[in-house]
């Protein structure tokens, strides 16, 4: 087994999850009435037997630090392991200067004082099962001083827009990271996942400050790529979603609705680990009708869900119809109420609507707490 420390990034600003957002991280979002997005990038960490983990969060905090906690529910081991949130102050002059690099920056003595001898950095807005130490044994293997892991995909002129991908040459050198400009079909995103040795990585990040105050990570990576042996390594699982604004957030839940989809993730030899609350079987009344639907205990369902993810403890009325939405925890959706293509933020309720609807590729939002 190969020693690292496992780093869960933020999206620095990269992203942007218009609504949702303005309440919580991309890391501390509800997936699948269940799971918070941060389980996935972590549980996939603990299972590697990686140990040693930093979650990096800095606006809005508070609900990402009560669902992590100490780290017991990802298996981590109490003795020497560690599960860290790690604070970093965005700048409010200008968001360019919001980077990763300086997110390391700012805890760059924590960083320095860790004796793993590898760094494995992940993100935390994507959904995906990997094992880490398959990623770490083929970096030792190859020489490399970075490995990047990518996934292929054939719909990125309509999908993964704002995220990287990565130009390869024959033998998987990674020649540039770049964003995907949505021109062609067939890419190699970078899944945002790297490999290197500790020491390297903290002298790339301390390079890329003194370079540019508003370098990243894959910035200096390009610069230095004549001088660093740089690879690709391929992503195997067939799942990847990206959670990069608000509508890949809402096609994400919907999409692991397919079983065939939700089997590529879930497996019980690599499980996803999360917060536990004890709560209710849900309670469907006599004459509510469910279809496709992935329901989280607590709910009372009166009414009709079909193809929806509905979150814990939600309430459904009787004569309300509910399709193709995401209900975060804890909201009412009222007697009557027609609701298609939305997502309900937590603790909403809407009530006063005979119905609400939005284009599929274009799904309408409910904000938080908000009575409607």
């Amino acid at each position: 087994m190969i020693n690292a420390l496992g780093i869960v990034t933020s999206s620095n600003g990269r992203y942007h999850v218009a609504g949702l957002e303005d309440y919580r991280p991309i890391g501390a979002f509800s997936f699948l009435g269940r799971y918070r997005i941060v389980d996935f990038p972590v549980s996939n960490l603990s299972n590697s037997n990686i140990d040693q983990i930093q979650v990096y969060v800095s606006q809005n905090p508070r609900s990402l630090a009560e669902h992590l906690g100490g780290g017991q529910q990802y298996n981590i081991n109490s003795k020497r392991g560690k599960l860290q949130l790690l604070f970093n102050q965005d700048s409010r002059v200008n968001e360019i200067y919001n980077t990763d690099v300086a997110a390391y920056m700012d805890n760059i003595g924590i960083l320095e004082r860790n004796h793993m001898d590898y760094v494995v950095i992940t993100p935390g807005n994507m959904i995906f099962k990997q094992d880490y130490q398959k990623l770490l044994q083929a970096h030792v293997d190859s020489g490399a001083d970075v490995t990047l892991l990518y996934h292929k995909v054939s719909n990125a002129k309509v999908h993964y827009r704002s995220t990287a991908i990565l130009q390869l040459n024959r033998q998987k050198g990674v020649k540039s990271i770049a964003r995907n400009d949505g021109t062609q079909d067939n890419r190699n995103i970078f899944m945002d996942t790297y490999v290197m040795k500790r020491e390297l990585f903290i002298r790339l990040i301390r390079d890329a400050a003194k370079t540019s105050s508003i370098y990243n990570l894959a910035d200096i990576l390009n610069i230095r790529s004549e001088e660093l042996d740089i690879r690709g390594y391929q992503h195997r699982e067939d799942y990847l979603a990206a959670v990069y604004d608000f509508t890949s957030y809402y096609q994400a839940n919907l999409d692991l609705l397919d079983f065939q989809k939700a089997s590529a993730l879930f497996s019980p030899q690599w499980p996803i680990y999360t917060k536990t609350t004890d709560s209710c079987p849900v309670q469907y009344v006599e004459g509510s009708r469910v279809t496709d639907s992935m329901i989280a205990n607590g709910c009372l369902v009166e009414g009709t869900v079909e193809h929806s993810v509905i979150g814990r403890g939600v309430k459904i009325e009787k004569g309300a119809v509910v399709k193709n939405c995401v209900i975060l925890g804890h909201s009412v959706i009222g007697k009557d109420v027609y609701l298609e293509n939305q997502v309900v933020d937590k603790w909403a309720k809407v009530l006063h609507v005979g119905e609400l609807v939005a284009p599929a590729d274009r799904p309408g939002y409910v904000r938080r707490e908000d009575v409607l």
